[in-house]
């Protein structure tokens, strides 16, 4: 009987829609950024004309101002104070000019765009006199599309690599190769290449290069000996995107006291995320802790922070807001 084990699939994505130049160009990266953003302030414009949020219509454009700073400036900042703090004091003499600025060559942390937008969220509460955290659920409730987007384009820029496949027998046809592999291992035999590519300093980068582009004498010298890795990414989006989003709507199908569904989706991701993370390689350079990953490290901080803030909300003397089956519930503070 036929059985789908054959290649792995080989990572041909570029990560540019198209270029200007030489690393300069509009990336899938960033547009799943804005594409995130518009869907999170279309579903705020929603739950505010249907008045199953104390915001009006026009405040979703307001809101998404305060959640954009927040996801760029804490998912900055989270990326280099938890994976890399050498950004914060590298300098060059190319635009940006302060490595913690660069951010179109990636890095952008997670937990620190919750942290970031959370703050900036609770801000914009207290600015416009609602309950400080009643913007923050709104803010977990439509955060899941733009998160479940932000891991396709990292599959699509070839990067979070997940952990090589230790099944037995040939490795499914949904798993991965990546090229880029051949920059990591010296084991890999190119000779056969040497004739057609050239042997000067840069034949490993255009071996690689021609792979991407999908030249098939290349593919068909180097797929065999590159490693079958599990897809992360879309195991990571598929949790933080459809699923997160189903278990926080199911939770607000009535209305919470404000705070509850921030809360919730604390411990929702940070126990999803430490389940896709056994797939997910660790991230370089960092130490891993009792075994667990420094994102799964994070989580766990990140559950016990949402039970607290579960328990505080939902025993505090204040009205319910919101309710996804019908109209909102007036607050008190």
């Amino acid at each position: 009987m036929y059985s789908i084990v054959a290649e792995s699939y080989l990572h041909s994505l570029d990560p540019y829609l198209f270029r200007f130049g030489d690393g300069f160009g509009v990336r899938w990266y960033g547009l799943a950024y804005v594409a995130g953003f518009l869907i999170a302030w279309w579903m705020t414009w929603c739950l505010a004309r249907t008045r199953r949020c104390l915001l009006d219509p026009p405040m979703a454009g307001d809101m998404m101002i305060y959640i954009i700073l927040g996801v760029l400036i804490g998912g900055r900042l989270g990326y280099a104070l938890f994976y890399d703090p050498h950004l914060f004091v590298g300098f060059s003499s190319a635009f940006p000019f302060w490595d913690l600025l660069a951010i179109h060559k990636g890095g952008m942390a997670s937990h620190g765009g919750m942290l970031g937008v959370i703050v900036a969220l609770m801000l914009f509460g207290s600015r416009r006199g609602f309950p400080i955290l009643h913007p923050v659920d709104i803010g977990a409730l439509i955060a899941p599309p733009g998160l479940f987007l932000g891991r396709m384009a990292n599959f699509v820029n070839g990067e979070l690599w997940g952990r090589p496949w230790s099944g037995d027998g040939p490795a499914p046809w949904w798993t991965v190769k990546y090229p880029s592999e051949i920059h990591q291992r010296n084991d890999i035999d190119l000779e056969p290449l040497r004739s057609t590519i050239g042997g000067d300093a840069s034949f490993r980068e255009r071996v690689v290069s021609e792979a991407y582009a999908g030249n098939p004498d290349v593919i068909e010298v180097i797929e065999p000996q590159l490693t079958s890795y599990l897809p992360s990414q879309i195991f990571q989006a598929l949790s933080d995107g459809p699923v997160l989003l189903l278990l926080l709507t199911l939770v607000w199908l009535k209305p919470r006291k404000p705070g509850v569904i921030a809360g919730c989706f604390l411990i929702f991701y940070g126990i999803l995320r430490i389940l896709t993370e056994f797939f997910r390689q660790p991230d370089e350079g960092v130490t891993l802790l009792l075994g667990l990953s420094r994102g799964q490290q994070l989580s766990i901080v990140q559950i016990l922070i949402g039970t607290v803030v579960v328990v505080f909300c939902a025993s505090r003397r204040v009205k319910p807001i919101g309710g996804l089956r019908g109209a909102t519930v007036g607050a008190s503070d």
